[in-house]
């Protein structure tokens, strides 16, 4: 399958964790992770492959790149996945959702010069982002169990199964691939530009990841929200919302997204949590 290896490198766990930490307020950590001991293994192995490998290259990247053509290729890349969101979104039975897709795709590879501009969002036609897991979800399928899958980064038992059935199925690029043949690889060129665009627009939140006092249960819970709030639209049942923060307090419905501040917070009940532990104190739901 020519497309796995793009799915694979795009999906790596800074590219798709910091992207999601922006996306909403991020509720305090869960408890509820029985893969875990796996889990960090896998996120210290995505990590270390960051550490040597992505963030060099990113970093790189935006040293010899100029910013206008840094946003001509992340307009590009978003406009050619479309087709993913578009099929998703009629498998939702959501052909409104479907029309709006098809008409930004239509507008930004013509008027928008094959995707390298974006009209649409001038002409305010927003973009209905969706996936297989969301399909999944909506037709009742329950999320199972949060993995940390060693090269994609946070998922859950149902929502992994997004990269093969939509990379394969849906991605315009993964046609392309598996209908051309090149003799030295050429095919992969647009996977690696993907995967470095998207991983040079994280560096200014690295930051907050590396200030985390467990980075782990950072990139969890944020992931695990706002995987929530794109499933109900941004705006999740407040009983769904109770049962994701096991009953703690949280700023998650406040609309005004502060990193620092949910850092913050964050620490503080990672620190309760680790003293409780160390007193010998059960530590149950803070």
């Amino acid at each position: 399958m020519p497309s796995l290896p793009r799915r694979l490198l795009s999906h790596i766990l800074p590219l798709a964790t910091v992207t999601l930490l922006a996306g909403c307020a991020i509720a305090p950590p869960r408890t509820d992770d029985p893969l875990e001991k796996f889990n960090r293994k896998s996120y210290a192995f995505n990590m270390a492959l960051d550490t040597h490998v992505l963030r060099p290259v990113a970093v790189g990247y935006t040293k010899v790149t100029p910013k206008p053509v840094q946003t001509g290729i992340s307009n590009f890349f978003t406009n050619i996945k479309l087709p993913i969101s578009i099929a998703n979104s009629m498998l939702q039975a959501r052909p409104s959702d479907a029309i709006t897709d098809t008409g930004r795709l239509l507008i930004n590879m013509t008027v928008g010069l094959a995707g390298f501009f974006d009209p649409a969002t001038h002409m305010k036609i927003p973009l209905k982002e969706t996936d297989f897991g969301i399909t999944l979800a909506r037709w009742g399928v329950p999320e199972g169990d949060f993995l940390m899958v060693p090269l994609l980064g946070p998922s859950t038992m149902r929502d992994v199964l997004q990269y093969p059935v939509d990379g394969y199925l849906f991605d315009p690029l993964s046609y392309f691939e598996r209908n051309h043949k090149f003799h030295w690889g050429q095919y992969y060129i647009p996977e690696v530009v993907y995967f470095i665009q998207m991983r040079a627009q994280l560096l200014d939140a690295d930051s907050f990841l590396k200030s985390a006092y467990d980075p782990y249960a950072f990139v969890r819970d944020a992931w695990r929200q706002t995987r929530l709030n794109k499933l109900y639209d941004g705006n999740p049942p407040a009983d769904v919302m109770l049962r994701l923060q096991q009953g703690q307090g949280s700023n998650s419905q406040n609309n005004n997204f502060d990193p620092a501040e949910l850092l913050k917070e964050q620490q503080q009940w990672e620190q309760k949590q680790k003293q409780q532990n160390n007193s010998g104190t059960p530590s149950g739901n803070p």
